[in-house]
Order: structure tokens, then sequence, then C-alpha cells
């Protein structure tokens, strides 16, 4: 780890040919899917976290529009086809090196079922989720946010950061 020429921070630099790698952080995309006034939520069935409610998300793969991975992950751990609208929250989980970027959805014909990710998947009212085991804070401050812009009959783009990790 070595600060290069023109550079202000310290960076892995190979010690045979100078070629710099750079560590950047990766992007985590979701959604929050609606249908008929509830939320589509999964519970986990993979780790971290399993056992424990989030919205469909995932990690971003190269060659994807932000759009089509919140929508491949909808697919993915929910069966569900979604409309994605616009962007609702971004969180820098600085961390873990991420930025989660979540939008707005609408579930398409109200249809959804168990993804190879998920241990059970459901419409939820915002009284009836389950707030003590949503598995991360990016999608808790999602999900606040989602309803609080519901309550206002508005769409606002909302910022939050993590600096540190979840307490098990």
């Amino acid at each position: 780890m070595r600060i290069p020429p023109g550079d202000n921070l310290p960076r892995a630099v190979c010690t045979a040919c100078g070629a710099i790698h750079y560590q950047n952080p990766r992007v985590v995309v979701g959604c929050v899917p609606e249908w008929q006034g509830r939320i589509l939520l999964c519970q986990r069935a993979i780790a971290p976290r399993r056992g424990y409610w989030t919205t469909p998300a995932g990690f971003l793969e190269n060659g994807e529009t932000l759009q089509a991975a919140a929508a491949r992950e909808s697919l993915e751990e929910a069966q569900a086809q979604v409309q994605i609208g616009s962007l609702l929250s971004i969180t820098h989980v600085l961390h873990a090196a991420q930025v989660h970027v979540n939008f707005r959805a609408r579930l398409l014909a109200g249809k959804f079922g168990v993804g190879a990710e998920s241990l059970q998947v459901g419409l939820y009212q915002e009284a009836e989720i389950p707030w003590e085991q949503i598995a991360f804070p990016s999608i808790e401050f999602a999900l606040r946010s989602y309803f609080e812009d519901r309550r206002l009959a508005r769409e606002s783009l909302h910022f939050s950061d993590i600096t540190r990790p979840l307490q098990h």
C-alpha cells in the first residue's frame, strides 16, 4: 500500500509492474415494490442476516443498469415482475464500502413467489411490517422514507449514511 504519484490516497500498487489496484465501493440496488397499498417483503434464506426481512435487493452486475438490477433482484428473490419507478433512497454504508440504492416500484399483476434466496415472501401493510426483524438499516431507511412520502403524496430522494456495522 502506497500513495501513487498524482494521487492522495494509499492504494494497492504492484511492486513488480507498478499497476494500481483500485478498491472502490460496491453498489447494492433494490426496490420497494407496492401492490394495492401493501409492500412486498422477503425473508432472507442466505447470510448475512438469514431469517430477517428485506425488500428485494442485491449487488449490481457489470453491464447492468440500476433499474435493471432492481427488477432482476425482484424476480430472483420474490419471483415478482415489477415496474421500476423513481429513485427513493441512497445509503452510503461506509464501513462496508457499499452504496445502497433503492427505487420505488409497482408489483405487476400482484404475482410473486418464493425465490431461491428467500424463506418466504409476502405483502404487508405498513403496520404489519416486522420492523425489529428488518435485515439492514438501509432497508429500514428506504421503507420509512417510502411510507413518509406516501403519506405526504410526494416522491423525494432520501440520503443516509451508515458508519458502523450492525450489532448482533
